[in-house]
């Protein structure tokens, strides 16, 4: 089922459901109405008989004739009908239009009121809407109603009346008919528009998102440039087709990247491969001393090393997340000073300072990985400033956190160069053209290690004169039954 097709059928059964309480709402209140109508007629009835009733203290008497009563002369079905009748049910008298059309002039409720004794009683009959009033005298007196000092009349007198009046509802039924029909036929009438109208706007509306969908289904791996077309609503549509262009842009600047990674992996692979066939093509075209064969398996050796290297940092770089490692504490003001132990024997040895705070530098770190990070970032500094230039290693807290950076005087970087540095295979210009060992994958590494362990990598750096990386690490505290220097330094 297509949107338009859910969106649409979603929005009718609502309007149907709207359609459908509204006029039942509204039939149900004209019905309440129209027949609060009718009983208040009869009460307007029953009150006009009530009035032609003389209430003496030896009965009731009824006198119609002094009070000129000229209600129910008219023969018409929306005519009121009305009967009078004694405690016995004995009929005392009647409107002229009561002896046509079956008025139940015997009409009886089941309970009569005593508070107040002469209370109007509604209820209906088959074709009828009945209202009545029991007037008994005594209960009449007691209430002081009536004229105890007049003389009695003449007329009969009666210890009970009953009075009886009736409509006919069937002029309110043909109206509240012919409003149903009138709401079912204009409801009816509503929702066949809105079934047009509707279905046109949700087609109109959902219109960006039908094209984006074409546009997606026409895409391949080839036409990543492309993007999705947006309405330019401020919806959640527009907010949709930005949010699957940036996915187009993150997608395919990935995808140029891999591109990219896979040129200069290709390339830096090429090299160390043709020179290790060089050699061993050059050594075969003639027989040599034992000698030349060593030195040729020794190059052949350094090559095979190098290419391994280079395979191994490619396989690490390759996975999708930084790896799992098993951390553990460690001192970073005892470890450094010992690790840099290693670098004795190097020719820059001299050219090595460390500062670090007296007071503990504790992280939560994998050593091993930890001393990758930290010998990429020496060796890099080593290639790229002059023998004789310091190169300040600095462990020191800032907040937070603990901060691990290596600083050299060397030839620096451009902003240009600085925004590319961590890509693999990058190196800067000046070291291309200089021909410095090297295949632009120590800094890659080093970054992807700071991100296995909880921290950053950043680089600061002023052309021709000073380059530094910063490994920013969350401060962890060190336990206090363990010596972090003895502990952390076995573990490397």
């Amino acid at each position: 089922m297509r949107l338009v097709t859910r969106f649409s059928a979603f929005f009718l059964t609502a309007l149907a459901l709207v359609l459908v309480g509204f006029s039942t709402t509204v039939y149900l209140v004209a019905q309440s109405h129209l027949f609060r109508e009718l009983d208040e007629r009869l009460e307007r009835a029953l009150d006009t008989l009530e009035a032609s009733v003389d209430i003496e203290p030896g009965g009731l008497e009824w006198e119609p004739t002094d009070r000129r009563i000229a209600l129910g002369l008219d023969l018409g079905q929306d005519e009121v009908r009305w009967a009078v009748r004694d405690g016995e049910g004995t009929l005392v008298d009647r409107s002229a239009n009561a002896g046509s059309g079956g008025f139940p002039a015997g009409w009886e409720a089941r309970a009569w009121p005593t508070n107040p004794p002469d209370g109007t009683v509604v209820g209906k009959v088959a074709g009828w809407r009945m209202a009545g009033r029991r007037m008994p005298l005594k209960a009449l007196l007691r209430l002081g109603r009536g004229h105890p000092d007049d003389e009695p009349g003449y007329e009969v007198q009666y210890p009970v009346l009953v009075l009886i009046a009736g409509l006919r509802p069937g002029p309110v039924k043909a109206t509240l008919n012919q409003l149903g029909a009138t709401l079912v036929l204009l409801s009816l009438g509503i929702w066949l528009l809105a079934l047009a109208g509707g279905r046109l706007l949700a087609r109109r509306a959902l219109a960006p998102l039908t094209r984006m969908a074409e546009t997606v289904s026409t895409m391949s791996a080839t036409d990543l440039g492309r993007r999705v077309p947006t309405p330019r609503t401020d919806d959640e549509l527009d907010a949709l087709g930005q949010a699957f262009n940036g996915l187009l842009d993150r997608l395919n600047e990935a995808f140029d990247k891999q591109q990219r990674f896979a040129g200069d992996a290709s390339h830096q692979l090429r090299t160390p491969l043709a020179a290790l066939l060089g050699q061993v093509q050059l050594a075969q075209r003639r027989e040599r001393p034992v000698a030349e064969y060593r030195q040729v398996l020794d190059r052949v050796l350094e090559e095979g090393m190098r290419l391994r290297v280079i395979v191994e940092t490619l396989l690490s770089l390759a996975q999708p997340e930084p790896p799992s490692l098993l951390l553990c504490d460690l001192d970073l003001a005892e470890w450094l000073p010992h690790h840099l132990e290693r670098w004795a024997d190097h020719p820059r040895a001299a050219d090595l300072r460390l500062e670090v705070t007296p007071n503990p530098l504790a992280v939560r770190v994998h050593p091993p990985m930890l001393a990758q990070l930290l010998d990429n970032l020496i060796d890099n500094a080593t290639k790229y400033s002059e023998p004789g230039t310091p190169i300040l290693v600095r462990g020191e807290r800032e907040g937070s956190s603990i901060v691990l950076g290596v600083e050299d005087r060397g030839r620096g970087l451009s902003t240009e160069e600085s925004a590319h540095i961590f890509d693999p295979f990058f190196r800067a210009e000046g070291a291309r053209n200089e021909g410095l060992p090297g295949n632009g994958l120590g800094l890659t590494v080093a970054r992807r290690i700071a991100s296995a362990l909880h921290g950053t990598l950043s680089l600061t750096s002023r052309s021709d004169q000073f380059t530094r990386f910063t490994l920013r690490l969350p401060e962890r505290p060190v336990p206090t039954n363990v010596s972090p220097g003895i502990d952390t330094q076995a573990s490397v």
